[in-house]
């Protein structure tokens, strides 16, 4: 197989995890690729990292511009990619050795004729991807359509993005919106399907996902990316779709919030609530419930404990 296949690692302060990312890339059984590296203003030493490679292979190419977003870092591979087949590859994961062999094995296939999207199966790791954990959900092919992708995202799976190898005609009449800072992968998923677009499933861990605590889902709230994404939607769907969307939403977060509501009236009664609320109630009638809280404040400060508070 001779086809060249585009790798897009956007980075932005972690360097830390870029070599392990870069390493599973010169490590693919299929050597026909070049790796775009987008430093996307990294005020880390991502640069000179970056620079290493390039300097060990000629198939790593190196990008900078100023910090715009992920989104915009990952257009910037695409306008820049050559290569008949996309992989996306943030700077924190990992792939395995064999996954564009056996991802281009399946859309070259004969048997597979129109099929545009090759998407593996995923294990999670957190700082040996020797040593990984089972996915946060059970990727299938029942999955891979576009009401699913609309209507099922978040509530029954997501798909990482570097699970999936691309046909690159798929990027032709889409780049990332760079208004969101999160949920473009989901605005991308239903966009290419959208096009009555094909997938194969490969049951096989090719890709490997860090659950990374310093990463920007783990540290930012998403109902603003989550909302943006939602008004990108009013442009591209129908309105039957659209609605339908709404709907979907609406039922979703109304059942959650009556779920916490539960929840919060299970704790209210609980013994453990009442004997809290009636400790409080006598430091208050002694006058020493404030400098109780600063003495148990310091206890657990001491303890190391402190920030769970």
């Amino acid at each position: 197989m001779k086809s060249l296949v585009s790798i897009i690692v956007p980075c932005y302060n972690q360097a830390q995890y870029l070599d392990e990312a870069l390493q599973s890339v010169l490590d693919q059984i299929h050597t026909n690729w070049e790796c775009i590296i987008v430093n996307d203003g990294s005020p880390d030493n991502t640069a000179e990292i970056a620079n290493t490679w390039i300097e060990k292979d000629s198939r790593f190419i190196y990008l900078f511009q100023e910090n715009r977003g992920l989104s915009s870092a990952r257009n910037l591979g695409l306008e820049k990619a050559k290569g008949g087949y996309i992989q996306f590859l943030d700077s924190d994961d990992f792939i395995d050795k064999r996954k564009l062999e056996l991802s281009l094995q399946q859309l070259i296939s004969a048997k597979n004729k129109g099929v545009k999207v090759a998407i593996s199966n995923f294990r999670m790791f957190i700082n040996d991807p020797a040593n990984t954990s089972v996915p946060y959900c059970n990727l299938s092919n029942q999955w891979f359509n576009f009401e699913s992708l609309l209507y099922q995202w978040e509530e029954t799976f997501t798909i990482p993005i570097h699970c999936g190898l691309f046909a690159s005609s798929l990027f032709e009449s889409f780049r990332f919106p760079e208004n969101l800072k999160a949920k473009e992968d989901w605005v991308m998923w239903v966009s290419i399907f959208q096009k009555d677009c094909k997938a194969i499933f490969i049951d096989e861990p090719l890709a490997l996902y860090r659950r990374n605590p310093d990463s920007i889902t783990a540290t930012k709230d998403m109902l603003s990316d989550f909302i943006r994404a939602y008004e990108y939607f009013k442009r591209i769907l129908s309105d039957e779709e659209f609605n339908k969307l709404s709907l979907v939403l609406i039922s979703r977060y109304y059942g959650a919030t009556i779920y916490f509501k539960t929840k919060m009236s299970d704790v209210k009664l609980s013994n453990t609530h009442k004997v809290g609320n009636f400790i409080k109630k006598f430091l208050r009638k002694l006058g020493i419930l404030k400098p109780s809280k600063w003495v148990l404040k310091k206890m657990l400060k001491s303890n190391g404990v402190s920030k769970y508070f």
